[in-house]
């Protein structure tokens, strides 16, 4: 059974088998928020609370607005921590009623990781339905080939619009080629021989945003300014860099693929040294 929630909140699914994955996802949440026995992730546990605080999980609701209101991993975010400690306090949680009156009111959306995954299509079903004739070849190499690589077809395909608008000959100013805009060394690096080739090209694109979803742990913000202006640049300036082409980049591929975070295969590669201060310089914005 579904029950609708709150504000504009998405519908909360309360069967048996959502309660039993609801407590998972919030127990693996917790070990990634306080490091119990694996490296700590507040990235991913913020992902993992708000996908169990979407089935309806009490816990999983109050944790994340005190990550929230506390700036645990995140940006201090005093509307959001109010929505998720409004949801508990639904609930009949006492504590969310007092932490309450010190975040103030709540946000009049749900945040967008409450979406009902069904809404928010990860393989891009929306974008194809209303793409030109022309764009739909490669629309549908994207599905096929992006499940290899661990990769939502909707971020590849934000990323494919974003730099060559699905132009299979695109070519830049800086000699990035084909859809995904390969530059000759990320070509090299991941063994593109024929950047024109669509599949070729895809492929290639794939493995290095597949590579970047592991060393920024899966942050789309991050993931995007790499793929712009470098994961070398996003180090050097613990964060998106001060760029407006890349600020203008990130805001695009977000506006499309409308999450913030997204799964990684974290034996692709070791994590950014940077990100504690990435993490660190966040907290202070």
């Amino acid at each position: 059974m579904l029950v609708t929630g709150f504000f504009n909140a998405p519908a909360i699914a309360d069967t048996k088998a959502d309660k039993e994955r609801a407590t998972a996802l919030r127990t693996e949440a917790q070990s990634l928020e306080h490091g119990n026995g694996i490296a700590r992730n507040p990235t991913k546990a913020i992902e993992l609370y708000c996908e169990a605080a979407r089935l309806g999980d009490l816990e999983a609701q109050y944790n994340l607005g005190w990550m929230y209101a506390m700036g645990r991993g995140t940006g201090r975010d005093d509307a959001t921590a109010a929505y998720f400690f409004t949801m508990a306090a639904k609930q009949g949680d006492a504590l969310a009623e007092r932490m309450l009156r010190q975040v103030g009111a709540p946000l009049a959306q749900a945040p967008t990781c409450l979406a009902d995954p069904e809404l928010n299509d990860t393989d891009g079903q929306d974008i194809v339905a209303k793409a030109a004739p022309e764009h739909r070849k490669v629309m549908d190499l994207v599905q096929k080939l992006a499940p290899e690589y661990g990769v939502y077809p909707r971020l590849a395909m934000a990323i494919i619009r974003a730099e060559s608008n699905f132009n299979p000959t695109a070519v830049s100013p800086k000699n990035a080629q084909g859809l995904m805009q390969l530059i000759p060394e990320t070509a090299e690096r991941f063994n593109v021989k024929k950047p024109f080739d669509p599949e070729q090209n895809i492929r290639g694109g794939l493995a290095y945003l597949r590579w970047l979803l592991a060393y920024f742990e899966g942050n789309i913000a991050l993931v995007a300014a790499a793929y712009n202006a470098g994961e070398g640049t996003v180090n050097r300036y613990a964060g998106i860099p001060p760029y407006a082409e890349t600020q203008g980049y990130v805001k695009r591929i977000r506006e499309i693929f409308k999450r913030e975070v997204h799964p990684f295969d974290a034996k692709i590669t070791l994590p950014s040294p940077e990100l504690p201060r990435i993490v660190a310089t966040k907290r202070q914005m």
